[in-house]
């Protein structure tokens, strides 16, 4: 199958399994949505920006496919978001089988015109457009690709992985253990990541550094991530993609704060991916927690290699950033005898003996 277009399809299921629930999550029309809308907001925001500031609202209604994707949002949510309403007026905020996802507790919690189904969609569309964002799908899509042609990092990965959720099951617990799964979708962001530059700012006014570079008013600066995540002075062998470079650290602190400065989510000034300081993503923990389930299943589950076994498909480079090779196919085999399954199957029969 072609990597880079079923993880984005996963991804964006995956994470509507929490936002809207079932059924709509594995609805076509709802996935096709939110994956068009996400393209169809950044050339928005792009072809905006040609248009000064008291035009902007203007162009974007006439110029962009935004309002479009709004309308057809509000098509396929109406029928759910009503539901909703109707049984939070006749029972309040309890009832039976009461949905626990992002649209019911914004239906809770809105007021006024926010309470609309027409109030309630462009948030949906953009919490959306930041979840089937590049980071998620790159991160999983480069993870495959590298099981996928080095069949070495299967095994041990299977190994934590298996006897991780044999003990705590699929927990949010297990997955704070999993930490060569963390390691290898941190080494994925950072060996050759998303994005070249990061932390765009405008300079507000001139400033001068300290050792004399001048900067205008205007000035448009950011941050080099590729340089300084390939930097010999923070990482050793930069230039080898290593997958548990991170594991060792997290697991030799395990018990003490130096833990999480190791994680996938940290955000120290030598490891950029997410941001830093008080503008870091705050979705970074969702998207860390959904890669490292979708991974691990993965690689408890399936064998994985390139269609024709061919190398390690090259990443194309737009500007300053990057994508997956969007032609690259990913073939999957079942592992039948999975320890893990094997496990599982003894577990159930000691849980029910007439099985």
């Amino acid at each position: 199958i072609p990597a880079s277009s079923i993880v984005r399809k996963v991804v964006c299921r995956t994470s509507n399994r929490v936002f809207v629930g079932l059924p709509l999550c594995r609805d076509p029309d709802w996935i096709d949505l939110n994956i068009r809308c996400t393209v169809d907001m950044i050339m928005g925001g792009v072809m905006i920006g040609w248009f000064s500031k008291f035009m902007r609202s203007l162009a974007s209604r006439l110029f962009t496919k935004v309002p479009q994707c709004i309308n057809r949002g509000v098509k396929l949510l109406r029928p759910v978001i009503e539901e909703r309403q109707k049984y939070l007026n006749e029972y309040g905020t309890e009832w039976d089988d009461k949905p626990n996802d992002l649209l019911s507790w914004l239906i809770e919690e809105a007021e006024g015109p926010e309470l609309t189904v027409e109030g309630l969609t462009p948030r949906m569309l953009a919490i959306n457009f930041a979840a089937v964002h590049v980071t998620s799908v790159y991160a999983f899509t480069q993870a495959l690709f590298y099981l996928a042609t080095n069949p070495q990092y299967l095994q041990p990965l299977r190994a934590k992985v298996e006897g991780i959720v044999e003990k705590d099951g699929w927990s949010k617990v297990a997955v704070g253990k999993m930490r060569r799964v963390d390691s290898l979708l941190k080494e994925c962001l950072c060996f050759d990541g998303v994005i070249g530059t990061t932390l765009s700012r405008k300079a507000l006014k001139d400033f001068t550094f300290s050792d004399g570079t001048f900067i205008p008013k205007g000035t448009l600066i950011a941050a080099t991530t590729s340089s300084l995540h390939h930097d010999k002075n923070f990482y050793e062998n930069p230039d080898v993609f290593e997958p548990f470079r991170y594991s060792g650290f997290a697991e030799m602190h395990v018990e003490d704060s130096n833990g999480p400065k190791h994680r996938l989510t940290s955000t120290p000034v030598k490891y950029l991916p997410f941001g830093h300081g008080r503008t870091a993503c705050p979705g970074r923990f969702f998207a860390a927690s959904e890669l490292k389930l979708m991974l691990a299943h993965v690689v408890v589950t399936y064998d994985v290699k390139l269609e024709d076994n061919v190398t390690f498909p090259p990443s194309l480079h737009i500007g300053t950033f990057t994508t997956p090779n969007p032609h690259a196919k990913v073939v999957f085999r079942t592992f039948v005898l999975s320890l893990y399954i094997v496990r599982l199957i003894v577990y159930s029969l000691t849980l029910n003996k007439s099985f």
